[in-house]
């Protein structure tokens, strides 16, 4: 009894204390380097040599220093864009500031998830004057990058020393407030402090005997984790979420088993109806990009997560932007050239989804609106058609991609995180707002769509249905959502845009 109660009380305390007197959410930043390009050692390498002759459009640094800075999420909980105390329009979260140097080249070198890539598109530097309170010095302006607990990158800058100024430069410093947090300078340390190992020392011996407790008087398995075997259907753009939850949730529950049939929303409502109407015991979910399709009143649906998608166009278009009446005249066939909305004098190939998929049908009712579609035109998806536009359609967001990036003037759509991570095409702004979760909940960006996941009935509270479904909309499977640009309904700003089934 003494034993268990004290497993309660320390961590109780220990959680006290991290998320209440220390915060839990926290910004960490490192100065892992800040040296000058003058201050190395005689060498007959040619490293130095090159190190020595830094410049800046053409003309030689005369004192360069280089500095790499390490930015890192390390409290305990996610850092959203909203966290970082700036304006809404502001799209700079924090500043570093150099005093008596001026930035001349900054570069990412280092991220701990290639989701954060796509943040840094807008890294600013800037210089400031001189003023009674501060000296002159440059500024490098970093965007509001979410990032989950422990992600981080690494910012490396070449400065020069502002002239006139003499002696070593002054160590830069961070401008920034995270709201109900805090920004924090960490050091690398190679030594344990001796209370740490002594607090570690306990807490293992304490972990130690709770389970030697817990084996005893129970051999089941972790709490919310249940055996079985679970069927999915659905959007083949959710696809390479729900199989990283999947693969997240098998490794804390290894009895659970998990088999895909993902060929679309449509399809997979259907087949889930399929097995409802001949009252299949087994257990099963479908995933659909939005509603589904109505006369299947034995489906129930539950909203997941707002499920955010992109244009994505081949570079060779030349447009970064399109208005709303532009893409309808597009895909209504109106426009057929890139030149005729400022682009390339290049063919529009339109790449399209097949009918039945639920992202074409986000596509239909968030974009185009009551514009009729263009029909295809072509059976094969690429083809070869010399200086002719084509209108064609392929099953996936995966061919999809690839065929944007290997199709010259090709444009097309797909889940916004995967269009991110596919070399070859380019991410197109609709009215020059770009797919992030903060445009389409304030109701700028409007290509998006509820992610619902339908299962037949209410799946009983013990099922690996109703486990798993949980599991992907409050613990880990949240996280992986997250990193895949995505949010839970609940965490969004405005949560009924996320509407019921």
């Amino acid at each position: 009894m003494a034993l268990a109660t004290l497993g309660i009380v320390v961590p109780s305390v220990a959680a006290f204390y991290e998320f209440v007197l220390k915060g839990r959410k926290r910004l960490g930043y490192r100065i892992q380097m800040d040296t000058t390009t003058t201050n190395v050692a005689e060498t007959d390498a040619e490293l130095p040599g090159a190190l020595l002759e830094l410049q800046n459009h053409g003309v030689p640094l005369r004192h360069a220093s280089l500095v790499l800075l390490r930015v890192e999420n390390n409290g305990f909980t996610y850092i959203d864009t909203h966290d970082y105390v700036a304006l809404d329009d502001d799209r700079v979260g924090i500043r570093f500031f150099f005093p008596n140097r001026k930035v001349v080249g900054t570069v990412i070198t280092e991220l701990s998830n290639d989701s954060l890539r796509a943040n840094f598109r807008d890294l600013r530097t800037s210089f400031r004057e001189e003023t009674d309170r501060r000296p002159a010095g440059g500024v490098i302006e970093l965007p509001k990058v979410p990032m989950n607990r422990n992600a981080h990158y690494k910012v490396l800058a070449a400065l020069e020393r502002v002239a006139g100024v003499t002696g070593e430069p002054a160590p830069p410093t961070l401008e920034g407030e995270i709201k109900d947090g805090r920004i924090q300078e960490t050091q690398s340390r190679t030594n344990t402090p001796k209370r740490v190992i002594t607090l570690v020392g306990f807490l293992v011996l304490l972990i130690v005997a709770q389970l030697v407790v817990f084996l005893r008087g129970n051999s089941g398995a972790p709490l919310d984790c249940t055996t079985g075997h679970l069927a999915v259907y659905g959007s083949t753009a959710f696809e390479p979420i729900v199989a990283e939850a999947a693969g997240a949730y098998r490794d804390l529950c290894p009895g659970a088993s998990f088999a895909f049939t993902m060929e679309g929303s449509g399809e997979g409502v259907a087949a889930l109806d399929d097995r409802v109407r001949a009252h299949d015991k087994g257990e099963f979910i479908a995933f659909s990009d939005g509603r589904k399709a109505a006369g299947m009143p034995g489906l129930t649906g539950r909203p997941i997560s707002f499920f955010l998608f992109a244009l994505v166009a081949n570079p060779d278009a030349g447009v970064r932007d399109l208005t709303l009446s532009q893409v309808r005249d597009i895909y209504a066939g109106k426009v057929a050239n890139w030149a005729a909305v400022g682009g390339n004098d290049l063919p529009i190939r339109l790449i399209t989804r097949h009918r039945g998929s639920g992202t074409r049908a986000a596509f239909k009712e968030r974009v185009l609106g009551t514009t009729a579609e263009a029909p295809p035109t072509v059976d094969v998806c690429p083809h070869d058609s010399g200086r002719q536009p084509f209108v064609c359609e392929v099953g996936d967001t995966g061919k999809l991609l690839t065929t944007v990036a290997g199709t010259s003037g090709a444009l097309g759509y797909g889940e916004a995180g995967a269009a991110a991570a596919t070399e070859g095409v380019r991410t197109v702004r609709i009215d020059d707002h770009p797919p992030t979760v903060e445009a389409a909940d304030a109701h700028l960006y409007p290509f998006w769509e509820t992610e619902y996941a339908y299962t037949g009935g209410e799946p009983a509270a013990r099922s690996l249905s109703a486990s798993f479904l949980r599991f992907l909309t409050t613990q880990t499977g949240a996280d992986i959502l997250r990193a895949h640009g995505l949010r839970p309904c609940a965490e969004l700003a405005d949560p009924a845009r996320c509407q019921p089934a």
